[in-house]
């Protein structure tokens, strides 16, 4: 028997806990927004309501929602496989999932070990970096690089990678050996410290301080420096022209691995398969999850270059590191479905035809006295809020409270828009809609934005 929203409400407010959410949020107020249904790019909550779901859910459900082609392929698969562990073991779908992400992924990129989400992703390309570099005979290589207010998950290896001191101090101590250089962010770039005054110089600038970095700790120290292809937190900062180019020249020129984070970043955000092929660089690592499956069943994985590979390949040697639902059977059928998905409808080429569209719909919010900065990449994108357009002040921290969780957040979802308002960095809207939308959807959302904006900028 379905349940009321009355009943749903009050069991949420007795034994569920969200996550990243304020408790008070279940107890304080008239409860939280339960979505019972999608379909497309839509979603409905349980008093039927409809919104734009404008973030993919959280830069997930790339397909859209209500495919039930990947339901069926979920369904097939556990009637015959339900579950079985990789642990010296394997199935059919993990396999051929495997395989074709190796000829997906760039480079002698060959190897892939599935976990269940990003965070163990990138936990497992920690770990690995480090063994790594032990059975190389340098076992003081075990620090790692990342940038400002970049997100790497929270496991408590990936939280010393993640750059954000709000989300890691009443965890401490954390994992020791992370340390911070200047994320992209060309709209803030001469308060990071630039002088100069193209991209391309900013490109360089920024990945200068990386080597900077690693020479400040000794490169007989740093193991792997992690990047997204586009910052997430903080509001999708792109690479400058040049930027990982200087970056992969930097690594090897140290003897340090290169990551490509690309949990948000994969499976047609910014138009490829991987955002390394995006902006032309080649890792040492990819990490992944959300989009492989578009969200129909939990699935992460790190895919590891032949070179990384090599001195696990004979002997005795191992990784001992791994989840129980890594790689579930029913997972990588979905994941295998999804990338047909993918291929038959042309997402990847929807996303880099529509992406100028896309910004150029959103640009259009420039005229609001509220926002500064309009930017991103594919289907990604972020618009930096400010008080003081001129001079690109931004708003303090009860003025951020007010603003976003205040009034933006809800204005926003009650106005008909799903997204995000985050103030991990500089106040921003994220955008991040499914790989299926198209100019109508853009020309709706850019509406609830502008109507939401403009009522913000009047309170102001």
């Amino acid at each position: 028997m379905a349940q009321s929203e009355t009943d749903l409400q009050a069991m949420a407010r007795d034994h569920l806990w969200l996550h990243f959410a304020r408790q008070s949020s279940m107890t304080e107020g008239p409860g939280i927004p339960i979505i019972v249904k999608g379909e497309g790019h839509h979603i409905w909550d349980a008093s039927g309501k409809k919104y734009i779901d404008g973030l993919s859910g959280l830069f997930v459900v790339a397909a859209g929602h209500g495919r039930a082609r990947l339901a069926q392929a979920a369904a097939r698969q556990a009637e015959e496989l339900a579950f079985f562990p990789i642990w010296s073991y394997a199935h059919p779908s993990a396999i051929e999932l495997a395989d074709r992400l190796a000829h997906l992924a760039p480079g002698d990129l060959n190897r892939v070990f599935f976990s269940t989400g990003g965070g163990e992703a990138v936990e497992t390309a920690f770990k690995l970096a480090k063994q790594y570099w032990r059975l190389q005979g340098k076992p003081t290589k075990h620090k790692v690089i990342s940038r400002f207010v970049a997100y790497h998950g929270t496991p408590q290896g990936a939280l010393a990678i993640t750059g954000l001191p709000a989300m890691k101090s009443m965890f401490e101590p954390v994992t020791p050996g992370g340390f911070r250089v200047p994320n992209t962010n060309w709209y803030r770039a001469a308060e990071q410290g630039f002088t100069g005054t193209t991209p391309e110089e900013y490109g360089r600038w920024a990945a200068d301080r990386i080597e900077e970095a690693i020479l400040f700790e000794g490169a007989d120290t740093v193991a792997a420096v992690f990047l997204e292809p586009v910052q997430n937190s903080g509001g999708c900062f792109p690479p400058p022209p040049g930027y990982f180019q200087r970056v992969r020249e930097i690594c090897d020129r140290h003897d340090v691995l290169l990551v490509s984070d690309e949990v948000i970043c994969a499976f047609g955000r910014l138009g490829e398969y991987f955002g390394a092929d995006r902006y032309g660089y080649q890792p040492d690592m990819i990490t992944f999850a959300k989009a492989v499956t578009s969200g129909y069943a939990p699935l992460g994985g790190t895919i590891i270059s032949d070179r990384i590979h090599e001195p696990f390949s004979h002997g005795t040697t191992s990784f001992p590191h791994g989840y129980t639902f890594g790689g579930h059977p029913v997972s990588t059928a979905v994941a295998l479905e999804n990338l047909d998905i993918f291929e038959e409808e042309g997402l990847l080429q929807n996303v880099r035809d529509n992406s100028p569209v896309f910004r150029s719909t959103l640009e259009r919010l420039l005229d609001l006295p509220i926002v500064g900065d309009v930017r991103g990449d594919g289907y990604f994108f972020g618009i930096e809020l400010v008080k003081d357009k001129a001079t690109k002040t931004t708003f303090d921290d009860d003025e951020s409270e007010r603003l976003l969780r205040g009034f933006l957040s809800k204005a926003l979802f009650d106005a008909g828009l799903y997204c995000r308002a985050d103030d991990r960095g500089d106040p921003v809207i994220q955008l991040a809609p499914p790989l299926t939308v198209g100019p109508a959807e853009f020309d709706e959302i850019e509406g609830i934005l502008r109507t939401v904006l403009t009522e913000a900028s009047a309170q102001l």
